[in-house]
């Protein structure tokens, strides 16, 4: 199986695609040979595509996401209002071709961790299936902790391993308002530091707004 690891939300939209281009340009400035594969995506391939372009453009952008449905919804009922379904066969086969040539693969799920990627299959069974250690990711908005927390217990519950935790900031936070144990920058910041002692010797980082790395910086694949 492919050295790697698979990109995981507490929900939609929490800035997995963000955290995953980071971890991609970090190792192709390594000069890590990087894959990159989403194996089911909704709406459109965009997400697909800047993974895609911050690998470099390897192999096609077909083999980076082969399964796109119109709705944006979960796959199985946007594939569903397009009058088929998801290859639930192809969602691990699909990273078969980043496993030759290629020194890691970067998978990103779609939704939270178990968000329905098929019928049966959500996000959490796909990464045992391919046997990679996960990235936990959640906005850096208040409930962070909580929502952290509940998916990183419930990953390893189900004998997930999880590498890392990154909190996304998905908006500006402005750093001036620090002072103010309410705002979002404090609570993003807060949140961290929290994550950190609790889940201590876990790694948890912090992607700012439009940044193109992760702080502090971790060892992606190991």
């Amino acid at each position: 199986m492919a050295r790697g690891i698979f990109v995981t939300g507490t929900d939609t939209d929490v800035g997995k695609t963000a955290v995953a281009v980071a971890l991609v340009r970090r190792l192709v400035a390594a000069g890590v040979r990087v894959g990159v594969y989403k194996p089911v995506a909704t709406g459109n391939a965009a997400d697909a595509a800047v993974l895609w372009e911050a690998a470099g453009r390897p192999l096609t952008l077909d083999q980076v996401c082969p399964q796109v449905f119109p709705a944006a919804i979960s796959p199985p009922r946007s594939a569903a209002a397009a009058g088929t379904e998801v290859d639930a066969a192809l969602l691990s086969r699909g990273l078969e071709p980043w496993t030759r040539g290629f020194d890691a693969v970067v998978v990103e799920g779609a939704g939270g961790l178990f968000s329905p990627l098929a019928d049966g299959v959500s996000n959490a069974d796909l990464a045992g299936m391919l046997g990679l250690p996960l990235v936990v990711v959640d906005a850096a908005r208040l409930g962070a902790i909580g929502r952290t927390l509940a998916t990183v217990t419930a990953a390893r519950a189900r004998g997930l391993a999880v590498a890392t935790v990154v909190l996304s900031q998905t908006t500006w936070l402005d750093e001036k308002a620090h002072a103010d144990p309410a705002s979002p920058w404090r609570i993003a910041h807060d949140s961290r530091a929290d994550l950190a002692a609790a889940l201590a010797p876990l790694p948890v980082g912090m992607l700012a707004h439009r940044a193109g790395a992760i702080e502090p910086p971790f060892d992606i694949i190991r």
